[in-house]
């Protein structure tokens, strides 16, 4: 079976004077492995910066011309049921992509909202449910897909399988964090396992905290608690 040869960072320096905030030690290095590939999954557990660091890739890449567009997708319910909702696909989704458009405020700053705002309504930006994306080929974009534990293996599939030509495609999950019904149906495990075996893919674990010390606390006595309710 074919080796993947490009999953070793290169070295790059990075201009970030234009982000508000600084990529960590954990994040650059992530990132230069990140560029170095396709398809990059993002795993860790709450609060370690996955999708700020997705969104600073994102952003670095347009401002330097390397992508026409910024993709973001991000599950509503564990079938993309949004049908229900008014308005059209930006407003059905905008509960959902919220936390997405904080990361965007807090790398570049809330005096670029009006940015933000424009990119969404001149399609730089663009807000994709799962749902839609069937035909559709990723050109030239940068590709975050946030949630990615609550997307299913049947999804996850369709949204791998879009990526075209000088494109990159950043999946952010949390295995711990499945809200499906069954958690089996989750695609999240599987694609982190395919980044052993398929070039240009790679899968990374952040494991620092970007939140206040208490939230490890916190996250260590729910996983203890979760594990007692298993074992019962």
């Amino acid at each position: 079976m074919a080796q993947n040869k490009t999953k070793e960072p290169i070295e790059k320096t990075e201009k970030t004077s234009k982000f508000r905030i600084q990529l960590n030690g954990e994040q650059k290095n992530a990132k230069n492995i990140i560029l170095s590939n396709t398809i990059s999954v993002l795993h860790g557990k709450a609060g370690s910066g996955k999708t700020l660091l997705a969104c600073q890739i994102a952003l670095d890449g347009l401002f330097k011309k390397e992508y026409d567009k910024i993709i973001i997708t991000r599950p509503t319910v564990s079938k993309e049921d949004i049908g229900f909702l008014p308005g059209d696909i930006r407003e059905k989704l905008d509960p959902w992509v919220q936390p997405i458009y904080q990361n965007f405020y807090t790398l570049l700053g809330k005096e670029k909202r009006e940015l933000v705002e424009k990119w969404i309504n001149d399609g730089t930006l663009e807000i994709l449910p799962v749902s839609f994306m069937r035909g559709i080929t990723f050109m030239d974009s940068c590709v975050i897909v946030d949630e990615a534990q609550n997307i299913t293996d049947e999804q996850m599939e369709m949204i791998v399988t879009r990526t075209g030509l000088r494109s990159k495609v950043i999946i952010c999950g949390d295995i711990s964090q499945i809200d499906l019904k069954h958690k089996s149906d989750s695609g999240f495990k599987f694609i982190c396992e395919c980044a052993k075996y398929v070039p240009g893919m790679v899968n990374i674990e952040l494991k620092e905290n970007h939140r206040h010390e208490i939230v490890d606390y916190l996250i260590d006595a729910y996983e203890k608690k979760r594990n007692k309710k298993e074992q019962s």
